[in-house]
């Protein structure tokens, strides 16, 4: 602290030490600013596609402290279990989301693992090889119309690389949610890290184009995940 002549600054440190502490229950922080994005809304309603965890690199962890519910999703059932125990009021499906309905590869490293996917890419990215096994896969769209979702505010969708056939075969300007994350994994990069981001790739991908086209607008990144607002969501 300041010499004690500097009282006034002692206390201005001491006040913004103990009130602009922020916690980050994401792996990169993506969900401090969907809080921010959203603080507005108190009751909310989320969609987490590849939930993993219900605390721990959530990015939903934050809204559902605040009073959201929500529908969460993961391929793993070791997962869900969890999330039935920490969210026991949100809807919590053992489930394989992608573009079609049909038996597909899944990429199995290990129970609980986060880049368990269905994703070939991910499989021949990574050095360790996984066990395939094979599992059904259902479409978002169905799971939303069996569930009697007609509207959500936020969605995250978090495959490990298999995001794109999530959105395929699903209307999103049906729902338009006011605001989405979206894993973004670049694989012409050496190493899956931020430093080696790069803008241009995100500009030219499959991923950030569909959002675009659908009245979205790219307004942040951060490590892995691209967030858009919709434009009805902007002042």
């Amino acid at each position: 602290l300041y010499p004690v002549k500097n009282i006034k600054h002692n206390l201005s440190l001491l006040k913004k030490s103990l009130f602009t502490y922020k916690k980050t229950y994401s792996y990169g922080g993506c969900d401090i600013l969907i809080n921010y994005v959203l603080q507005k809304i108190s009751n909310g309603f989320y969609i987490d596609i590849g939930c993993q965890n219900p605390i721990s690199n959530n990015n939903t962890y934050l809204l559902h402290k605040r009073g959201w519910k929500g529908l969460n999703i993961d391929l793993d059932q070791k997962n869900i279990d969890l999330f039935n125990i920490a969210r026991p009021k949100d809807i919590n499906l053992c489930l394989a989301i992608s573009s079609e309905i049909k038996e597909k590869n899944l990429y199995f490293y290990h129970e609980g693992s986060p880049i368990n996917s269905l994703s070939p890419k991910l499989s021949n990215y990574k050095k360790d090889k996984p066990l395939i096994k094979k599992v059904s896969t259902e479409l978002l769209e169905n799971v939303l119309k069996n569930l009697n979702i007609k509207s959500f505010d936020y969605i995250n969708i978090d495959v490990e690389g298999h995001e794109l056939e999530v959105l395929k075969n699903f209307d999103i300007q049906l729902y338009k949610p006011k605001a989405v994350s979206v894993e973004y994994l670049d694989f012409t990069m050496n190493k899956l890290v931020f430093k080696n981001n790069k803008l241009e790739n995100v500009i030219e991908s499959e991923l950030y184009k569909y959002f675009i086209k659908n009245d979205y607008f790219f307004v942040n990144w951060i490590h892995s995940d691209l967030i858009f607002v919709h434009k009805d969501f902007r002042d």
